[in-house]
């Protein structure tokens, strides 16, 4: 019996023993085995890239570990890291199945993408002037950048450039400001400052309604130097993420965007301007000039007030607009006085008084594109010695113009010496002749007096008019006359037909126009 007992007390320790094994095993296998669902998948193989990395009980868990691991990939680093991800999740069914833990899915799985590292994409700067652009690698360069293109002209550092959010775009885009660094101070002294109140705050507020008294500066009362910088070009930038061999060194940045190019631009023609002294402002050949123009001929081509040639004008990138204020002695010209005569015609000027120069001192503030002056303002001038005008007398009325007297028409003799005349007729033919059938209406080339209608030796049927500036024109061969002497015709009045009488060979109008009594070519007046 006690035997028994003793026999049965070594069960109960066993069964007790094989309790808290079984507890154990539960514990620690089988949140890794799964559930059994009939007729369903209940086990994923998972494979990245073709590996395999594990197995999960659902599709989802798989999908949360590659995020994981692309976290822990891109981790502690300003770079965009692509890395071939290639997922591949296979189900099956099994009755009992063990599956992996998350973490050492995940560790597989950021083992597998680092070995797969595809490019490393830079966090960078991309700066936009107009049609340029160029990527740098952080704001610093950008800074460096701009302040290059500044400095050219601020030698003393008075002032400098930040990024701000451009308020024009949608997106989160930057643009430059520029301020002066003794404005900056005085901003910030500003807001530092306690408001005023009370007694004070009425005193400031008089003082500054009260308008200074005005007294004449002398010229060391003015701050010469630089005045306002700013660029001339809207400049933006725009954070993004490129390849290392997309980016551009500082050094090389600043060179590309501060050096000249040669830009085209349009130059209008002024007044005693020529293709020479152009060519030579723009420091140019007249040979290049030419060829950058197709309505120049040769350096001989006429050029006229308003005509608008290319120019090459060597300029940066980035536009940088400055304004100064210069003290500068010079010799000056007066401008033009000019007295009007009621009585001649515009093309017709004396000069009364031969121009003089004079000499002044000058303090101006000087505005510039970049090295180019676009104006001067000037603060204060002082007279060495007065500039003496040039004057000149000139016309006030238009000058009549002359019109080809018939439409159409083809020239069969021109003005000048000519061989084998007609007979009866000269050698040297002192107008324009058109062939025209008979009949052809004939107008007046220009506004005036008819001083004779009828026939004319050689001319057969002709007419001569006179016109307001002195000149006369005459219509030979014509078959039928429509005004009389003495008449008075506007420019393209029908005044005949055309016809083939006196000295003529066929059909046609023969055209004069006299200046001072003399026959010239008329085709050199005709607009």
């Amino acid at each position: 019996m006690k035997r028994l007992t003793r026999y049965n007390r070594k069960i109960r320790v066993c069964f007790i023993q094989s309790a808290i094994m079984i507890c154990l095993l539960w514990i620690f296998f089988i949140p890794n085995f799964q559930k059994v669902n009939i007729g369903e998948n209940d086990r994923y193989t998972v494979e990245l890239n073709g590996v395999n990395v594990g197995v999960v009980a659902d599709e989802s868990t798989a999908k949360a570990c590659l995020r994981t691991a692309r976290r822990q990939l891109a981790a502690g680093n300003d770079e965009l890291v692509l890395a071939t991800g290639d997922l591949k999740v296979t189900g099956e069914q099994v009755l009992v199945g063990r599956v992996s833990s998350e973490n050492d899915i995940t560790r597989n799985m950021l083992k597998v993408l680092k070995q797969n590292v595809k490019s490393t994409l830079n966090r960078s700067y991309t700066v936009k002037i107009k049609d340029f652009s160029v990527n740098l690698a952080s704001k610093e360069d950008v800074l460096a950048l701009l302040k290059a293109s500044l400095d050219q002209y601020d030698t003393k550092h008075q002032y400098d450039v930040s990024l701000v959010l451009d308020p024009e775009r949608e997106v989160n885009a930057l643009t430059t400001s520029v301020v002066s660094n003794e404005e900056e101070k005085k901003e910030k002294a500003r807001e530092t400052a306690f408001p005023e109140a009370g007694i004070e705050s009425l005193i400031s507020d008089v003082m500054a309604k009260v308008e200074p008294l005005t007294t004449e500066k002398n010229f060391s009362d003015f701050e010469l130097g630089l005045q306002s910088l700013d660029f001339g070009d809207k400049v933006e930038i725009v954070e993004s993420y490129l390849p290392e061999d997309e980016l551009t060194d500082r050094n090389t940045a600043i060179d590309e965007v501060t050096k000249d190019k040669e830009t085209n631009q349009i130059y209008e023609v002024k007044s005693g301007d020529t293709l020479s002294t152009i060519a030579q402002a723009y420091e140019l050949s007249v040979k290049d000039l030419i060829a950058m123009n197709p309505t120049l001929e040769n350096e001989n081509s006429i050029i006229r007030i308003g005509d608008e040639l290319t120019v090459t004008v060597p300029e940066p990138e980035l536009t940088v607009l400055h304004t100064e204020q210069k003290y500068y002695e010079e010799d000056y010209e007066a401008d033009v006085q000019y007295v009007d005569n009621d009585s001649w015609y515009t093309n017709k000027s004396v000069v009364r008084q031969k121009p003089s120069a004079g000499h002044r001192k000058v303090v101006a503030l000087v505005s510039y594109s970049n090295d180019s002056q676009i104006s001067a303002d000037i603060q204060k001038e002082e007279i060495t010695y007065q500039a003496v005008p040039k004057i000149v007398e000139r016309g006030t009325i238009v000058p009549p113009t002359y019109i080809k007297p018939i439409s159409g028409g083809r020239i069969t003799s021109g003005f000048g010496r000519r061989k084998a005349p007609t007979r009866g007729a000269s050698t040297f033919h002192k107008g324009v002749d058109w062939s025209t059938p008979v009949g052809t209406a004939v107008m007046a080339s220009s506004s005036g007096t008819v001083i004779r209608a009828g026939w004319g030796s050689g001319y057969g049927y002709c007419v001569y008019i006179a016109h307001a500036d002195g000149r006369e024109t005459r219509y030979g061969h014509l078959s039928r006359i429509l005004v009389r002497a003495g008449q008075k015709v506007e420019q393209g009045d029908k005044i005949a037909l055309s016809g083939n009488t006196g000295v003529s060979t066929g059909a046609h109008l023969h055209f004069e126009i006299l200046v001072n009594g003399t026959q010239v070519n008329p085709l050199n007046y005709l607009n």
